[in-house]
């Protein structure tokens, strides 16, 4: 497939996720996800409200982080978070799973959860992430995950917070992809800091990253770009 700098700034979603990120510090990231035509904002849920006012004429998407990082709320919870989150102009929904019922192999628990959130993102024209934290999964669990999303149907399942002991992996784009096919696509996030890993991430399968580290890789690949006179990169 081939990718210009605008198409490879749409994969990316610029994330501020510090816990002591201040108003300004969101307004700086909202005016570099426009400056640069990134797909998204990637922050905590409690900054909904003043991304959404900073990205108010642009097509730029307002991600908001739910029970982020540890997932460990109830699924009550998790829905009125994921509704607050909207209420207040989040026009994307990044979750974590219940981790403890994924180790229980309770996955009722986790299709029931998965089914709410996803659901009530479709009724609000949201488009909805499934964070599986992959550094705490064995192959089996991250599969097996995988197989309830194509159910479920969210728009993406992602590999990690960037916030637990390991990050995104190809093995794991791969592995994700491998098993929901074209039914749902596959964010990388994590530990993504330079251009030849985001480019093998895509490569594997990503269709979004997640970074705090995209103006980096798109600068660096425009001076790629401009060295070697080409308009694309074929992936």
């Amino acid at each position: 497939m081939k990718y210009t700098i605008d198409d490879f700034s749409q994969l990316i979603d610029h994330t501020n996720l510090h816990a002591y990120a201040n108003h300004d510090d969101m307004k700086k990231l909202c005016l570099e996800a426009k400056e640069y035509h990134f797909k998204m904002v990637a922050i905590n849920q409690v900054q909904s409200a003043i991304c959404a006012k900073e990205l108010a004429n642009s097509d730029v998407h307002i991600g908001a982080a739910i029970s982020f990082p540890l997932g460990q709320t109830t699924i009550a919870s998790k829905v009125f978070d994921t509704k607050d989150a909207i209420k207040n102009g989040a026009t994307e929904i990044d979750y974590v799973v219940n981790l403890t019922e994924v180790k229980n192999s309770n996955w009722d628990y986790i299709t029931d959860e998965m089914s709410q959130i996803v659901e009530i993102c479709r009724e609000n024209n949201v488009i909805s992430k499934v964070i599986f934290e992959n550094c705490y999964l064995e192959k089996s669990e991250i599969k097996q995950l995988a197989e309830i999303a194509k159910v479920v149907k969210p728009d993406f399942i992602k590999t990690s917070t960037g916030f637990g002991t390991g990050g995104a992996t190809i093995a794991d784009v791969k592995l994700m992809k491998e098993t929901v096919g074209d039914i749902v696509k596959v964010k990388a996030a994590g530990g993504i800091r330079n251009t030849d890993d985001f480019l093998a991430l895509i490569a594997a399968g990503a269709e979004r990253i997640g970074t705090s580290s995209g103006i980096k890789i798109i600068n660096v690949l425009k001076e790629r770009f401009a060295k070697d006179n080409v308009s694309y990169i074929d992936l």
